[in-house]
């Protein structure tokens, strides 16, 4: 079992948050969680430099980013917290005690909302991002881990991990309307531009489940390398963070053929394309760093040292 901080869930007091920025936002910024630095690297995309550091409380490791870009959310799971950042500022703007085990977040791409995943109580908690206040819950499955939402709002996925499947909720209602039987132990869950398919990273089967979503029927399974984490989709291909085998598996999205295994880094896990789809970039957990791959070379370009246990585990490209 991946446990959220060095694979043992401790408790941890809750502490005042400390800054430390650069003066002024720039465009283009990878937002890296670092888990037992208990910190938030801001990253130049551009540059591969570092702009600042946010000091948090309680393990951040998952991260989802507003659409409008004005906010990053980042879930801290041993405090049990939510935090919002202010992305013109880089200050934290307010935080909410939600309780449980807070890991995989998501926000909707038009409404001002926020999914928080559970991981002890198995349930969604829909935030009202105006109010940052949980107005509903919604039950999953085992262990939700990673989640995504449809570029048109409709649907949020669930990677449900400890009940192989993912669970398609329809955000009108706020209620599951169907599951889907994935490999062993889905973590991260994709969705492509389209709305139309969606890529679990499943851990324990080392491969990753490719589903309709209309359907709501898995379509095809893709063999990939050990403890695969989170897929990045770009260029025509699924990225996968392949923790164990500390590689980046390539794979074609229409056949869904491995095209290349990139030598990565110790323990690879969030990953997501640029806004443009050229630049990939992987988070790597064993050895502190963010790694730039270009998408359409396979070459890694370039790398950025960050906090300690980088995780970035979401969106976290702005």
């Amino acid at each position: 079992m991946r446990t959220f901080y060095k694979r043992v869930i401790v408790g941890l007091a809750l502490v005042a948050p400390a800054l430390c920025f650069a003066a002024h936002a720039q465009a283009g910024e990878a937002l890296i969680t670092n888990q037992p630095a208990d910190s938030l690297t801001i990253l130049d995309t551009e540059t591969m430099k570092a702009l600042g550091e946010i000091k948090l409380s309680g393990k951040p490791a998952g991260i989802a980013v507003s659409a409008d870009k004005s906010r990053a959310y980042v879930t801290a799971p041993e405090g049990k917290l939510l935090f919002e950042i202010d992305a013109a500022t880089r200050k934290i703007a307010r935080q909410l005690d939600v309780g449980g085990g807070p890991l995989g977040i998501a926000a909707h791409p038009a409404k001002p909302e926020v999914y928080v995943a559970d991981w002890y109580a198995h349930k969604i908690a829909v935030v009202d991002a105006l109010a940052l206040t949980v107005v509903a819950s919604i039950p999953v499955g085992q262990s939700p881990s990673g989640l995504a939402v449809t570029p048109d709002g409709k649907w949020l996925l669930s990677a449900d991990r400890d009940s192989d499947q993912v669970s398609i909720i329809d955000l009108g209602t706020r209620a599951v309307a169907a599951t889907v039987a994935t490999g062993k132990r889905p973590f991260g869950v994709t969705i492509d531009a389209d709305g139309v398919r969606a890529y679990t990273a499943n851990v324990a089967s080392d491969d990753v489940t490719v589903i309709d979503i209309a359907s709501h029927k898995a379509v095809r399974t893709i063999a990939v390398g050990k403890r695969p984490y989170a897929v990045a989709l770009t260029a025509g291909r699924g990225f996968v963070t392949d923790q164990y085998s500390g590689t980046v598996s390539v794979f074609d999205i229409a056949s869904g053929a491995i095209q290349k295994v990139l030598d990565a880094c110790d323990h690879p896990e969030g990953i997501e394309a640029d806004a443009d789809g050229a630049h990939v970039f992987v988070a790597c957990w064993g050895d502190n760093i963010v790694l730039k791959i270009d998408a359409k070379t396979l070459q890694i370009l370039s790398k950025a040292a960050v906090g300690d246990g980088p995780r970035a585990f979401g969106k976290f490209i702005r």
